[in-house]
């Protein structure tokens, strides 16, 4: 069995990882090309290609899966099976076909629910208590494939986007090692999916990240979770303030005022008030509540836009 293995962010190294450790032989690994990263802008591979060359795997960095000459790259791998895992672009019709056993897709929810970019965000973001993780096999739309496999996953309290996506792709790793006998005696057959049922996501923005104070505290604090790490959460006093962590609290006062809090503070909102437990000044270090009030006496009696 050969396998060609797509992916690029850090979330998806585990599912690499882990087909690596099975007996089937991974026959290359195609991922984005590198980008600049960080402050400095340098010049970065992506976590998958690092991975894979420490691995000693073939690596393919396409700027596009369209052309002829990938296709053939491709073709000379000879997979068996495609593997994808946060790709970050549709794969083509002609690279939908290569493989005798399809390409095989985890993805961060229960779909048909979430489908598209955002799916772990927005599970948060809606509150959800339960999420999952779905095996699929990738067709020419956005995540509307047949379902191969399903594992349901609890959302916890103190998730984040990151925390939680790298726990469903983890899940994901080990419902496809564990389905994928099955699926090339063609024991299992693929489920399609319902789309009356279909939600869908979309690609968040730097500007999704502003928090109107205007919305509840547990509103908030979930965009909180749920914007983290990216785009973040964010409000403006002297400069871009960056909510990293807080928590809703029943105490009522002006949307956007800043009010002293258990040796905190606590900022109005629509309904109750967000008691801020770590935070960071733009172009300082993050720091907790209590340590940004003992320097910013001055935030009390703000009100926040």
């Amino acid at each position: 069995m050969r396998i060609v293995f797509m992916g690029t962010p850090q979330f998806a190294v585990p599912v690499l990882e882990g087909l690596s450790a099975t007996d089937y032989h991974i026959a290359g690994v195609v991922t984005q090309p590198d980008r600049p990263a960080g402050r400095g802008k340098k010049v970065e591979p992506t976590p998958v290609k690092h991975f894979a060359l420490d691995s000693g795997l073939k690596v393919l960095q396409p700027p596009t899966l369209d052309s002829p000459s990938v296709v053939t790259e491709l073709q000379k791998l000879d997979p068996d099976l495609i593997v994808v895992a946060a790709y970050g672009s549709f794969l083509p019709p002609q690279v939908l076909n290569l493989p005798e056993y399809n390409c095989l897709n985890i993805h961060p929810s229960m779909l048909p629910n979430y489908r598209g970019p955002s799916p772990v965000a927005s599970a948060i973001l809606n509150g959800d208590n339960h999420t999952g993780s779905t095996v699929m096999v990738l067709d020419s739309g956005m995540d509307s494939g047949p379902l191969v496999a399903q594992q349901e996953e609890k959302i916890d309290d103190a998730d984040t986007t990151q925390i939680l996506t790298n726990r469903l792709f983890n899940i994901g790793t080990k419902l496809l090692i564990d389905i994928l006998p099955q699926w090339i005696q063609n024991e299992i057959k693929a489920t399609p999916q319902q789309e009356a049922n279909a939600t869908f996501t979309k690609l968040l923005t730097r500007q999704d990240g502003q928090i109107a104070w205007s919305q509840t505290a547990q509103l908030i604090e979930r965009q909180i979770r749920a914007y983290s790490p990216w785009p973040g959460s964010f409000t403006s006093w002297k400069g871009r303030l960056k909510i990293l962590k807080a928590h809703a609290v029943s105490h009522d006062t002006s949307p956007g005022l800043v009010i002293e809090l258990d040796n905190t503070f606590a900022i109005g909102t629509g309904q109750g008030v967000l008691k801020v437990t770590e935070l960071q000044l733009e172009g300082r270090k993050a720091v907790n509540g209590t340590e940004f009030l003992q320097g910013h006496r001055d935030i009390i009696g703000e009100i926040l836009i």
